[in-house]
């Protein structure tokens, strides 16, 4: 039996500590920004932090795991709006732990199974944003309780 091919998906992914961050959403929800500022927290935060990819990610299933990877001919770049794509320090590829939705206002208390995901039959602990100033703060919070990051 051969593995499933990989998966593109229209996102962007970051690691944080050893746990990798998908972010979903839409052109303009604001995925690069987010991402962008995960980093930034974190590594304010004497954590390790890096880009995966902006804007197109790939997804693939190993060992029951969901990997996120760079897309050529993009990897290493981020969209900075107003600037364009730049150079971004990047990871090769992290385990996924938490997957981001954008573009929605997201429930004050959500069901159970609204904070949950399944991507390519591996099911992960989920988060809706706006995103708004500071849901950095809040991922970062959702990471460690559902994630057990450190």
């Amino acid at each position: 039996m051969s593995a499933a091919p990989p998966l593109r998906l229209h996102a962007s992914a970051v690691v944080i500590g050893e746990a990798g961050i998908l972010i979903r959403g839409p052109s303009g929800a604001g995925k690069s920004t987010l991402a962008l500022a995960l980093v930034g927290l974190a590594q304010s935060q004497d954590r390790f932090a890096r880009l995966i990819a902006d804007d197109r990610t790939e997804i693939a299933v190993k060992a029951g795991r969901l990997l996120a990877a760079p897309v050529p001919p993009i990897e290493g770049l981020v969209e900075r709006r107003g600037l364009g794509l730049t150079p971004e320090p990047h990871l090769a590829a992290a385990v996924l732990r938490l997957v981001i939705d954008c573009g929605s206002e997201p429930e004050r208390m959500p069901e159970p199974e609204a904070l949950v995901e399944t991507v390519a039959g591996i099911t992960l602990p989920r988060l809706s944003v706006l995103p708004r100033a500071g849901d950095e703060r809040l991922i970062l919070t959702a990471l460690a309780l559902f994630a057990g990051s450190d």
